[in-house]
């Protein structure tokens, strides 16, 4: 009975997954939509676009770039765009990203929308200032055993203008892992004024298309594609105390933040608690022991999870939620806070901050996809 049973399982799930294999082809290769017209901003720009791939892919080709963390696969909810005309049915794989009022206001995933017929979409205004750069990589070192920074060297345009906290998205090659070029984004750890270059800190993802062509792959000297800059994480103008958290990669653009009020001698009070699991997890330290000094109350406060034996560690303990939760006061509602990290650590630390007492419009995040 038991052996019938799993026969027939496995036999419905062949026949399902041969089924959508069908349908894969038949779009691919019978459904032929020719080309397409893309009306943007209520006609103030019209494009022709190949049919049959997706609107973020399309306009991408054009050198209109959408913000996309993930580059392209549903996951992190960024490329957001209003299409008005010929975007069909929501898909499943947009809902999780989408409110109800979104979805009433035709907000939809451009990566999951394909061009099928004429579309007309709404998109902001600045996205049309986001560029193309050509770079050389001319250095790539070890931070950790999993994160490396890479340098990339401006080539065409010479130069980038960002605010501290942004990030670029890097064009992807193809390789083993991959048939065609994929985006991913990366915040930026350097900071605005080192306009001619951009470092990178990319983390090991296991089989991640991305981190694994950076960490096996790339080469000092390699062309690497960039579009960017784009992002509303940044430091606000104000006189509030500042809370900084970040996690692992998540330092890049708080390291940029830092820089940058080290450049502008913004000397507003400033803590900064930075989560590791054990001490080979542990990077930048001496940067930021040399902040401390330059910098005017700025306390760099790391914090090891899981310290081991031979770590010999004597600072603080316990997860970055854990420690937060002890070194701020009751009544933290005059501070200002920015956290970077994977979505887990920043939810965690955002339901602390909002105990201790800051507003919801006093915490700014950037979360890794």
């Amino acid at each position: 009975m038991i052996a019938t049973l799993l026969i027939s399982v496995a036999i419905v799930t062949a026949i399902a997954v041969f089924l959508a294999l069908l349908m894969v082809i038949a779009d691919a290769t019978i459904a032929n939509y020719g080309e397409v017209q893309i009306s943007i901003n209520d006609g103030s720009r019209e494009l022709t676009a190949k049919g049959g791939v997706s609107l973020l892919k399309a306009l991408g080709e054009q050198e209109i770039f959408i913000p996309s963390a993930c580059g392209g696969r549903g996951s992190c909810g960024l490329c957001k765009v209003t299409i008005d005309k010929g975007g069909g049915q929501v898909l499943p794989t947009e809902l999780p990203w989408l409110s109800k009022e979104e979805i009433e206001n035709n907000v939809r995933l451009s990566c999951q929308c394909k061009l099928k017929q004429d579309m007309e979409i709404k998109i902001p205004e600045e996205l049309f200032s986001v560029k193309a750069f050509e770079t050389k990589v001319s250095s790539i070192r070890d931070l950790t055993h999993d994160i490396k920074e890479v340098t990339l060297e401006l080539v065409d345009p010479p130069e980038i203008q960002i605010e501290a906290g942004q990030y670029i998205q890097v064009e992807i090659p193809p390789y083993e892992l991959t048939d065609e070029e994929v985006y991913r984004a990366y915040s930026i750890s350097s900071p605005p004024h080192m306009n001619s270059l951009v470092e990178l800190e990319v983390r090991l993802v296991p089989n991640g298309i991305a981190t694994t062509f950076v960490h096996n792959y790339l080469k000092e000297g390699d062309t690497v594609m960039m579009n960017g800059p784009y992002g509303d994480f940044y430091l606000r103008e104000s006189d509030r105390e500042i809370i900084c958290i970040a996690g692992g990669s998540g330092m890049a653009p708080i390291k940029s933040i830092l820089l940058d009020m080290e450049h502008k001698q913004i000397n507003r009070k400033t803590s900064y608690y930075f989560g590791a699991r054990t001490a080979k997890d542990l990077f930048m330290v001496e940067e930021m022991e040399r902040l401390e000094k330059e910098l005017k109350d700025f306390t760099f406060i790391p914090a090891l999870s899981e310290p081991q034996e031979d770590d010999n560690w004597e600072g603080e303990t316990g997860l970055i939620t854990e420690v937060l939760d002890r070194h701020l006061g009751e009544d933290a509602g005059e501070l200002e806070a920015y956290l970077c990290g994977s979505p887990g650590m920043i939810d965690a630390c955002i339901k602390v901050l909002q105990k201790k007492g800051i507003p919801e419009d006093q915490i700014f995040y950037d979360k890794f996809a």
